[in-house]
């Protein structure tokens, strides 16, 4: 049920396009998936997310298994039908949640003990639990379960994580064995390339349909989050699907992709939307400042969004400041195309292989609008 094809190649950094068959349908890669946590993207009906471009989207086994809880998701055979989305589904395991949200947490070699946020009952997640849960949910792309650390992070503490990592991702693929989803395993190791070598040469050696570069945007400076994206794409097979998880800017999406990546997700075009930042072709827009006050342009005149078609500036300024709720919905729909097509523009560009010139305009155009961008954020 589960396929990766290349379709073409840079022939100047190592961007490619393919297609992710699935169970739900194929979808085009390099991908950016928003992040509909609770199995909704903030704000937005499954019937908009189509409209902006959207064909894959990230859910979470965490917060599922909280709330609505798999015997309320099974009544309707799984997630697609509760949520009404007819496309592909990813779903994190849950273990970045446990690390940052529980009240408290212990990991074990068996699993991660924690304390819900929601009502402090106690739960024990296990890789063999992290596999039912997203059974039930009907994920079409399933994350095995990692131990996750902070940043910054002792050695020590580096490699016993991600010695509870592999023998948790063997676990994951031992319970998965013989079920239809798709599973990929992470890549941790924290900020240390031996460690992460080490890690891809187990996960390999395990064999999972796609691998993912987790441990990343967590803190670290940023230069040091692209050479560890770099060390470990290069290195990935290339016949997988490598998926980036939690990045990021536009910047890092287009850097990223240069560098062989296939998939990202993160909650910044979203969480963004609703503290007013747009994203443009030449930086990001602060709706809230008053100099879009009286402004009858759009957000990008550039932009076919819904949003960019029958909104101006000087309107979205007005429902931000006025706390309506209306400019959730209006500032999502944008940044949410934004992405859609910024990925869209990255595969067009690789396929007619002249992604090198399309990422020399893209940087050069940000740096140019570089002092507009440091006003309009003031």
């Amino acid at each position: 049920m589960f396929n990766f094809q290349i379709t073409a190649r840079s022939s100047r950094t190592r961007a490619r396009t393919g297609v992710l068959h699935t169970r739900h349908g194929s979808v085009e890669t390099p991908v950016f998936m928003p992040v509909g946590t609770a199995a909704t993207v903030k704000s937005l009906t499954p019937e908009e997310l189509l409209e902006t471009g959207v064909r894959i989207i990230l859910a979470n086994t965490y917060h599922l298994y909280l709330r609505p809880g798999c015997e309320t998701i099974g009544l309707f055979s799984g997630i697609h039908r509760f949520m009404n989305w007819s496309g592909p589904i990813l779903t994190d395991s849950g273990g970045f949640q446990i690390f940052s949200l529980a009240k408290q947490f212990k990991i074990s070699e068996n699993g991660a003990a924690f304390q819900s946020h929601i009502d402090g009952s106690a739960h024990l997640l296990t890789p063999e639990k992290a596999m039912d849960i997203q059974l039930c949910i009907g994920s079409d792309i399933m994350m095995c379960l990692d131990d996750c650390i902070p940043y910054p992070a002792t050695r020590q503490q580096a490699a016993e994580a991600l010695d509870r990592t592999i023998a948790w991702a063997r676990r994951c693929k031992n319970r998965a064995e013989g079920t239809t989803p798709a599973l990929f395993g992470i890549v941790q190791g924290g900020m240390f390339e031996d460690l992460r070598q080490k890690a891809i040469d187990a996960l390999t050696g395990i064999g999972f349909h796609g691998y993912a570069v987790g441990g990343l945007s967590v803190g670290e400076p940023k230069d040091r989050m692209i050479e560890l994206s770099a060390f470990s794409l290069q290195r990935l097979p290339d016949s997988k699907p490598r998926y980036v998880m939690g990045v990021g800017t536009p910047e890092d999406l287009v850097e990223i992709v240069s560098l062989g990546a296939d998939m990202f997700d993160c909650v910044l075009p979203t969480r963004n939307a609703r503290n007013g930042q747009l994203f443009t072709e030449t930086g990001t827009v602060n709706i809230s400042n008053s100099r879009y006050k009286d402004d009858l342009s759009p957000i990008d005149p550039e932009c076919t969004c819904y949003t960019c078609r029958n909104y101006s500036k000087a309107y979205l300024r007005h429902l931000f400041m006025a706390k309506e709720l209306l400019a959730y919905r209006l500032n999502t729909i944008h940044n949410v195309y934004y992405y859609m097509n910024l990925m869209k523009t990255m595969r067009a560009a690789i396929c007619k292989d002249a992604f090198d010139g399309f990422k020399d305009t893209f940087v050069r155009k940000r740096q140019a609008t570089g002092y507009r961008q440091r006003m309009d954020a003031g």
